[in-house]
């Protein structure tokens, strides 16, 4: 999951400044993580503690008020009431990474993307988008090769994955929903060599930048065995201390051993 935070770290400039091209640098000053890293991090003390995401969820948007999270999560976040509230939005499946890490079957790595999503998400395309990157992150990680994760979004999932970084890019812009980030995500993680690369690939479609990469970077640290070192050590300097310790508990805990 350390790799969802770097997509979402190298991604942030560019939410709302696109950049269509591959080619710019890596980490800058004025990055910062989002709110795709404090909630992939809720979930990830979910996973750990066992206590329920969402209250966690709740917890982490007021200890990170300016994180720059949807206004219906906002909402949510703030209300008494902690009724789901039918989103199809890409929140879903830029914070469901750790599960494709921490259960050990596709089965259960469905049930339990369903089951931390529809908390929010209850529309059933918010559902199919976390489910869609959480089985990519564990087909990845458990040997699968592109083409047999391909297939399963594609037939399983009924995700259209036929058109090219290339072509997804001249005409895409900002789009919240699952069903206008999940593909082109996926998309740019297929297209890939390596991590930094597929990072490097999701960015320069446009669109929501930091979600895209937050996504794609996940699948991608699953597919090739990690995050290189030099990278993963920036994307640890970029968080605060309480966000860093949980993340390398998971990673140690579910990340490492494979």
């Amino acid at each position: 999951m350390l790799g969802a935070l770097t997509g979402d770290i190298v991604g942030s400039i560019y939410e709302w400044s696109n950049t269509k091209t591959t080619e710019f640098p890596l980490f800058q000053d004025h990055c910062r993580f989002t709110d795709d890293s404090v909630l992939t991090v809720a979930l990830v003390e979910s996973i750990l503690t066992s206590e329920g995401y969402g209250p966690l969820m709740k917890r982490f948007f007021r200890n990170y008020p300016d994180a720059g999270y949807g206004g219906s999560f906002q909402r949510w976040a703030r209300a008494a009431s902690s009724a789901p509230y039918h989103s199809w939005g890409n929140g879903a499946a830029m914070r469901i990474s750790p599960v494709g890490w921490a259960f050990d079957s596709l089965a259960l790595v469905l049930q339990k993307a369903r089951e931390y999503s529809e908390l929010t998400h209850d529309h059933p395309e918010g559902i199919r988008g976390a489910q869609g990157v959480a089985a990519a992150v564990y087909l990845g990680r458990t040997g699968c090769s592109k083409t047999e994760i391909k297939r399963f979004l594609a037939q399983d999932l009924c995700y259209d994955l036929s058109r090219s970084c290339d072509q997804i890019r001249p005409d895409y812009s900002f789009d919240v929903s699952c069903q206008g980030t999940v593909p082109q995500a996926v998309t740019a993680f297929l297209e890939s060599s390596d991590f930094e690369g597929a990072i490097r690939l999701a960015i320069s479609l446009g669109g929501d930048s930091d979600t895209l990469a937050c996504i794609t970077g996940a699948i991608a640290q699953a597919f090739y065995g990690g995050v290189p070192e030099l990278i993963a050590g920036k994307t640890l300097e970029f968080l605060d201390e309480p966000l860093r310790r949980t993340t390398l508990e998971f990673e140690a805990k579910f990340v490492r051993k494979q």
